[in-house]
């Protein structure tokens, strides 16, 4: 039950400039998730990123925003709707020739996606990261919750949010912990990067 980053995705919720001043211990969280963004550019991993309502709470974090491959707005809050598109684009449907069966009898294009493992974190953790979480589960993505990413506005309600996610079926692990899953040994070409970035 290790990570491995050519299985991963990783999303990050909400860390906008209006919000992240109310979050408990903001600089040290958001320090956590951009160190996760950098680790998942080393590792080619694919960085989503959500904003709760723009208009009232800004944008992404500037020192987040350019480590993102796509940021989606929303308004519920969930994101798992918007970004279930990223996280899997649909299917081509397969080119025929007058030699294929008919529509009727060919089987559904269901293919699992290419990366099935979700890495999250965001704020606040008991809200639109827990109901991000929990809809993915449901939607039979696994989850990786990256505790020291993820904050809200006080410690019982990220704390609550974590034993939830937990009894649902999330993983619950650190930064250092991806990092160091993705890396595997320290002969892997990434292994002083990876270091710089957590000491």
């Amino acid at each position: 039950m290790l990570l491995h980053a050519d299985d991963c995705q990783l999303v990050l919720i909400d860390y906008q400039a209006r919000l992240m001043p109310a979050i408990h211990d903001a600089p040290a969280v958001l320090a956590n998730a951009r160190r996760l963004a950098q680790m998942a550019k080393l590792f080619d991993v694919p960085v989503w990123a959500t904003e709760q309502n723009p208009t009232k709470l800004g944008a992404t974090a500037e020192s987040l925003a350019p480590l993102c491959d796509r940021i989606v707005a929303k308004m519920a809050f969930s994101g798992a709707d918007e970004l279930q598109p990223l996280l899997a684009p649909p299917v081509a449907a397969p080119r025929g020739n007058a030699r294929s069966l008919p529509k009727h009898l060919q089987k559904p294009q269901t293919a699992a996606p290419e990366r099935g493992t979700v890495v999250i974190a965001g704020c606040e953790t008991h809200v639109c990261l827990l109901q991000t979480a929990l809809m993915l589960l449901e939607a039979e993505w696994d989850v990786w919750v990256v505790t020291d990413a993820c904050g809200s506005r006080t410690e019982r309600n990220r704390d609550a949010a974590y034993d939830r996610l937990a009894g649902a079926g999330c993983e619950l692990v650190t930064t250092e912990m991806v990092g160091f899953e993705w890396l595997r040994d320290c002969e892997h070409p990434q292994f002083r990067a990876v270091q710089a970035l957590i000491k």
